[in-house]
């Protein structure tokens, strides 16, 4: 059974590409995510802004996906995702703003 998940491709109001999530994401899905990202980062020169605001749930594959954009990434969370992020070591590598959702 797939989880449910959302996902966008949009533009900050400063005129950078971001991908917003909502939703959980985990095995059932994480192919989607993974195919936004690539996406979203194949040929950006700047950051791409993940936001992960409205996301409630992120599991290990989530987090991989993640760690093979660390460099073409940043990442706005909730105060939910603010442990997995960190004790995933993931927020040493990429920006990561949290923000309450």
């Amino acid at each position: 059974m797939n989880t449910e998940l959302t996902l966008h491709e949009t533009i900050t109001d400063g005129g950078a590409a971001a991908l917003e999530a909502v939703g959980e994401i985990d095995l059932s899905n994480v192919e989607a995510f993974s195919a936004a990202l690539e996406a979203a980062t194949g040929d950006a020169d700047s950051l791409l802004t993940v936001d992960l605001i409205h996301v409630t749930y992120l599991d290990s594959a989530a987090i991989n996906a993640l760690f093979r954009h660390v460099d073409h990434i940043s990442i706005l969370a909730n105060r939910l995702l603010k442990s997995i992020l960190t004790l995933s070591g993931l927020a040493d590598l990429v920006p990561v703003q949290i923000v309450d959702a």
